[in-house]
């Protein structure tokens, strides 16, 4: 068992940069970690290789995803295969996610 610590809390992104990522765990089949964006920034992730379960944990936003829009706040959880563009957009609010990635996040990247 392993407790995973400061999954879900808000980070302030480093200056210069719209949103922070911190990965809490990984292992072969599976990664986690928190993504942050504060209100008003923009979310400018890229489709990932492997499937992905956002739970929101604060905050509020639309999650825009293969031509549907989704409100989220917290207690929101959502899949997004991999593939699909998709990215959150009117952060009202600061928003933290915990992100989990099946297989571990970029590890099907490398296969290509």
């Amino acid at each position: 068992m392993q407790v995973i610590g400061g999954a879900g809390e808000f980070t302030v992104p480093s200056a210069g940069e719209g949103a922070a990522w911190v990965e809490q765990l990984r292992v072969t089949d599976l990664s986690v970690g928190t993504y942050s964006i504060p209100a008003g920034s923009t979310d400018g992730q890229s489709p990932h290789t492997e499937d992905e379960i956002y739970v929101v944990t604060a905050g509020r936003a639309t999650l825009e995803s293969a031509g549907d829009r989704a409100e989220v706040r917290p207690g929101t959880v959502i899949y997004v295969p991999a593939g699909e563009v998709h990215r959150f957009t009117d952060i009202g609010e600061d928003l933290a996610v915990v992100v989990f990635f099946a297989p571990a996040e970029d590890s099907r990247a490398a296969e290509g």
